[in-house]
């Protein structure tokens, strides 16, 4: 099994060994046997927070280098005019903390629609709708935004892709 262990910036394409593609869950994590699209056993032993992007670059022990690619995966992708109405649906789907796909499709008709992808959910695609958007569903690479806290090369981020309780409790004692 190679052992995944060193992020590292970009390589000549020469240097790549194999491809990794995995789903964005599975990019989140640093510790995953797994194999390559050629089918070679991996082992990722990778430091806890960044997740791995589209285009990343591992290397093992030995020197081998691994490309990181994001699988198609099922999202949906909802269309709407730049802008105010665009920054009104970011705003309301990052309110609920979700992972968001933001980007413009220049090749569409009309050369002026935005775009948000995130992850099949019945109540966020009603609430994209409400908000004007267009839906489409189907399987693409999610690469989500990494938000403000994560700044490339530093490792001191917070990263909201764990799993983590937003539940507050309230003691309140009351003597009448």
């Amino acid at each position: 099994m190679l052992e995944l262990t060193q992020r590292v910036g970009p390589v000549e394409t020469t240097e790549i060994h194999d491809h990794l593609t995995l789903p964005f869950e599975l990019r989140m994590r640093g510790r995953l046997r797994t194999k390559t699209d050629t089918g070679y056993d991996v082992g990722l032993f990778l430091d806890r927070g960044p997740v791995l992007r589209e285009g990343a670059f591992l290397q093992a022990e030995t020197g081998e280098i691994i490309r990181i690619r994001a699988a198609d995966e099922p999202v949906v992708t909802a269309h709407i005019e730049p802008g105010l109405a665009m920054a009104r649906l970011c705003y309301h789907l990052g309110n609920r903390h979700v992972s968001l796909a933001i980007g413009s499709d220049e090749s569409r008709e009309d050369g002026q629609t935005g775009w948000v992808r995130f992850p099949p959910d019945h109540v966020l695609e009603e609430l994209a709708e409400r908000l004007g958007a267009t839906l489409e569903h189907h399987r693409a690479p999610f690469d989500p935004e990494p938000g403000a806290y994560a700044q490339a090369g530093n490792s001191n981020g917070h990263s909201h892709g764990h799993s983590h309780s937003h539940g507050h409790h309230h003691d309140h004692a009351h003597s009448h």
